[in-house]
């Protein structure tokens, strides 16, 4: 996933930034541990605001209260040795409203993001009731409101990467499994609209013996695909409440051809019987229900034909 593009957020903060860096420009009173030990390439690219320019910030209750650019300095002083290490950069949303947040891609092997707890240990961002301090009381709130927007984001975009990740795992040889799957079943569609021809009247038991051998190998290779079929299933349904898509996943993980591909529900891969009218079912089920047609198709010219009883 290191060749995708960064993915950007938009969140409800308004604040008007510019492209400065803010720890590098405007240094908080007291340097964080981030501030002072990492370089500034190490550090996503936070933006100040124009000076003198105080704006409106929706906060947690959806009211708005005006954030200066001191304030908007100290908060993301305070926040900088907790963000997550994938943020690159915090931007102004064009439009005025809101911050955009770029992060580079996540792997979906680390850990998910999460809060981390030294945040609310911290002697800058932990609670401070109102009547006690309300300038650091409203400081606070808003800092932990943009922690927050910062940290769902990030969690969002590791589920996709992590979803993308376990189907990397288990996709495997499916593509291949497939293309044997759409060659079989090619051959026997062809050998089945063979019976159809006048030819095939003049060597009929071997029209059908090579429609019988079609028949079996399309079965085995419809087999054969439903076990990785069934691996992918099991990874979607692990992912069911993940943002991206079957398809879109699948083709995030480098298979675009995917989307042709016949998947069940994974608990349908072990069912006795199923659903005389659902597709839902595995792909050998569907090559079994072509066969019994055509089966019944032969039957039937048979028996009209009076070739059989």
């Amino acid at each position: 996933m290191s060749d995708e593009k960064p993915v950007i957020r938009t969140v409800p903060l308004r604040a008007p930034l510019d492209a400065s860096g803010l720890p590098r420009k405007h240094p908080a009173a007291a340097a964080s541990p981030m501030a002072s030990g990492d370089s500034p390439e190490q550090r996503p690219h936070i933006p100040a605001p124009r000076e003198g320019e105080p704006r409106m910030s929706r906060t947690p209750l959806g009211h708005t209260t005006r954030v200066t650019p001191d304030e908007t300095r100290e908060i993301f002083a305070r926040l900088m040795p907790h963000l997550p290490k994938q943020l690159q950069k915090v931007e102004p949303n064009p439009s005025g409203w809101g911050l955009r947040f770029v992060f580079a891609s996540f792997t979906g092997r680390e850990p998910r993001p999460s809060l981390p707890a030294a945040l609310y240990r911290d002697p800058k961002l932990r609670y401070v009731a109102e009547d006690v301090d309300p300038a650091e009381y409203r400081l606070r709130e808003l800092a932990d409101h943009i922690a927050c927007d910062v940290y769902e984001r990030a969690a969002e975009l590791w589920k996709d990467a992590a979803y993308v990740a376990d189907l990397r795992q288990v996709v495997k040889d499916a593509p291949e499994r497939w293309r044997a799957y759409e060659r079989e079943l090619k051959a026997l569609e062809a050998a089945y609209a063979y019976l159809r021809t006048p030819e095939a009247a003049r060597e009929w038991p071997s029209a059908l013996s090579r429609l019988v051998d079609a028949q079996a190998r399309t079965q085995v290779a419809a087999d054969g695909f439903d076990v990785r079929g069934e691996e992918i299933a099991e990874v979607h349904s692990k992912h069911l409440y993940a943002d991206l898509g079957r398809t879109e996943a699948l083709k995030r993980a480098g298979y675009p051809a995917a989307a042709a591909w016949h998947l069940a529900e994974p608990d349908h891969y072990h069912r006795g019987q199923h659903f005389a009218g659902s597709n839902d079912v595995p792909l050998a089920e569907i090559v079994r229900r072509l066969i019994a047609e055509q089966d019944a198709h032969v039957a039937k010219v048979a028996r009209l034909s009076g070739t059989t009883n």
